[in-house]
């Protein structure tokens, strides 16, 4: 009996101690389970909070390169604009200024032709005034000898003109023309300015061919 109940007891302790070994281990497991899920918890809304962060960062970084990729894209085309705008302009310019040289240069061509064809037809019409004279029965034979001089004369002349215009053409005076008023010569070249040696040049070219004093000489600018 005594044995039964020691028995018994053992049973009762040995129970008792799995009973508080088994509530042990529950309220371990427990506890441990809630510390897991709490960090898994906090490491998730952790890395929420830096994907969170990242995320933002990646995109203002984006968005920044973004706004400065378009502004140098619209500085570059700005200055290309502008540089194209620059150049137009330039070409515009360059162009005028050609044009306006163009016609200047024809314009004077023309009033050089123009000129020396009028001076052609003055001293045909003289020489022809002269050969009627020579022609007509009713002339005395002063008049004819008068008339023959004249036209000899204009004839000297026209071939003096000649070889001082072209005298002057190699001094660098493409365009030139000269005019015979008696004792008086004037010549027009085509410069907008002369030098004091280029006159000289050309007074004594006149002199010589033409037999001037060289005060009878009038240079002008065209």
């Amino acid at each position: 009996m005594k044995l039964f109940k020691k028995n018994q007891i053992i049973i009762y302790v040995i129970v008792l101690m799995l009973m508080t070994a088994g509530y042990l281990n529950y309220t371990t497991n427990s506890e441990k389970q809630t510390s897991v899920e709490t960090s898994m918890q906090l490491d998730s809304k952790d890395d929420t909070k830096l994907a969170d962060i990242g995320d933002a960062t990646l995109v203002n970084s984006n968005d920044v390169a973004t706004q400065n990729t378009i502004n140098e894209i619209q500085t570059t085309n700005s200055v290309k604009d502008e540089a194209n705008t620059n150049n137009v302009m330039l070409e515009d310019e360059e162009t005028s200024e050609e044009t306006a040289l163009q016609t200047n240069s024809a314009n004077s061509n023309d009033y050089f032709v123009k000129s020396k064809m009028e001076r052609e037809a003055m001293y045909s019409q003289m020489i022809e005034t002269y050969e009627k004279v020579l022609n007509s029965t009713n002339s005395i034979e002063t008049q004819r000898q008068s008339a023959t001089q004249e036209i000899q004369k204009i004839n000297e002349t026209k071939n003096s003109i000649m070889i001082c215009e072209n005298l002057i053409k190699t001094k660098g005076f493409e365009n030139n023309i000269i005019f015979v008023n008696g004792e008086s010569i004037s010549i027009i070249v085509g410069v907008e300015e002369i030098k004091q040696e280029e006159v000289a040049q050309i007074q004594n070219i006149i002199a010589r061919e033409m037999k001037a004093k060289i005060e009878n000489i009038h240079i002008a600018t065209k």
